[in-house]
């Protein structure tokens, strides 16, 4: 269907490597957290639910990094995984 018939809302990865040591990169989580559908799925990478696109995701958050530090975001279907934790895969299952 297009866009206005399908309201439902897509899974995306969000990984990043933050460069600047000691920065406190809270507003960062906050920004991710914001979405309201979310699991921290390692150290550096979040799975978020939203209809947002991958370019939204990135110009929102990409405000709360530096600029030498990287941004990576992409919708994601099907996975794989080992070693996460249940809570983490429940939600990615959902």
């Amino acid at each position: 269907g297009n866009c206005a018939e399908r309201m439902l809302m897509e899974k995306h990865l969000i990984n990043y490597d933050l460069y600047t040591p000691g920065k406190d990169y809270a507003e960062l989580i906050a920004a991710i957290k914001a979405y309201g559908y979310w699991a921290k799925v390692c150290e550096s990478c979040w799975a978020i639910k939203t209809d947002s696109t991958d370019a939204q995701i990135r110009d929102n958050l990409k405000q709360h990094i530096d600029e030498n530090d990287r941004l990576f975001v992409c919708e994601f279907d099907g996975w794989a995984a080992y070693g996460l934790p249940k809570d983490v895969s429940d939600w990615l299952m959902k």
